[in-house]
C-alpha cells in the first residue's frame, strides 16, 4: 500500500507531526508498505538536525528511532 502524510503543523507545541511520524514508523514495520511524507510551512523545520526541544517537550527522534 502506498500512503502519502501531508504534515503541515510546526514540529513543537502541537503534537499532530509527531502523531504523523508515529504511524508512518508504525505502516513502515511491514514491507508491503511504501510512505512518503512531504513536509509544508511550518513542518519544515522539523527535518532541521541538531534543534534543542522546549523543555517538557517529546522530541521527533523518539518517534522515529523505533
Amino acid at each position: 500500500m502506498k500512503t502519502l502524510l501531508i504534515i503541515n503543523d510546526p514540529p513543537y507545541g502541537t503534537e499532530r507531526m509527531y502523531n504523523a511520524l508515529r504511524l508512518a514508523s508504525a505502516l513502515l514495520k511491514d514491507a508491503a508498505n511504501h510512505v512518503s511524507v512531504f513536509l509544508m510551512a511550518d513542518a519544515v523545520s522539523g527535518c532541521k538536525a541538531g534543534q534543542k526541544t522546549p523543555t517538557a517537550t517529546t522530541t521527533l527522534n523518539a518517534c522515529c528511532a523505533a
